[in-house]
């Protein structure tokens, strides 16, 4: 539970913040997109969830949704932005390999626990290191709103959400949760839109529906048609 606490908790976060520095935004929330395809590769190579076809149309469905939503956003980009492109893919793989491994100790342990003994081992990491690199100063600067920020940031940016995300885990596939992250920069468009008076683009519009639909066609069943034979009837008494 520790080595997966280090491999969400320490090394995603590094990966995930050094990719900003060479890739945009939009290329940076286009590369994290892929991790559901990622799951549902690791997956099915580990023989822990089974390759379908429907799951596979759902999941491209969704990062293309995700694509076209970002289209405005992926039209520049700094000259080493593929650097910042392969940190976040990677971000991404180790996420995957966390939602995989990391269900049979929720089941085991329950979402709480083992949340916070692994956000614990990655948090241990991460201020030693930051401890080392005397990344703390600026903390001795801080007033009221960055206090309330960072506050937030660790109890609903982080605790809650990898709390639902493990509660989630017990209960589906790594690839059925994986697949919401698509959702993502949806969300932070739509709310960017509400709060910063930021436009709706028709690009953003089609991505938000074709995302839906990716999600819909990953996670439900087709319709299996009812066998028909000739009617019995019943026994005469």
């Amino acid at each position: 539970v520790a080595g997966l606490g280090l491999l969400f908790f320490a090394a995603f976060p590094i990966l995930f913040n050094a990719s900003l520095i060479f890739t945009t935004a939009a290329r940076g929330a286009l590369a994290l997109s892929t991790l559901p395809l990622l799951t549902m590769l690791v997956g099915a190579a580990l023989g822990i969830e089974p390759l379908t076809a429907r799951k596979t149309v759902g999941v491209l469905v969704t990062i293309l949704g995700v694509a076209m939503a970002l289209l405005s956003g992926l039209a520049t980009a700094p000259p080493d932005a593929w650097r910042g492109d392969l940190l976040m893919v990677a971000a991404a793989l180790c996420m995957a390999l966390y939602s995989i491994w990391s269900k049979p100790f929720i089941r085991r342990s329950g979402p709480i626990p083992f949340t916070t003994l692994a956000m614990a081992a990655g948090a241990v990491v991460l201020i030693t290191a930051s401890l080392l690199r005397g990344s703390f100063a600026p903390v001795a600067e801080f007033g009221a709103p960055q206090w309330f920020g960072a506050t937030y940031l660790g109890a609903f940016g982080a605790a809650l959400t990898f709390y639902l995300w493990a509660f989630a885990l017990e209960r589906t596939t790594p690839t059925r949760v994986a697949i919401s992250v698509t959702v993502n920069p949806i969300a932070a468009s739509l709310v960017g839109a509400a709060l910063l008076g930021e436009p709706l683009s028709w690009n953003l519009m089609a991505g938000i529906v074709t995302v839906f639909a990716g999600i819909w066609i990953a996670t439900t069943q087709p319709q299996r048609a009812h066998a028909t034979g000739p009617a019995v009837a019943p026994d005469a008494h």
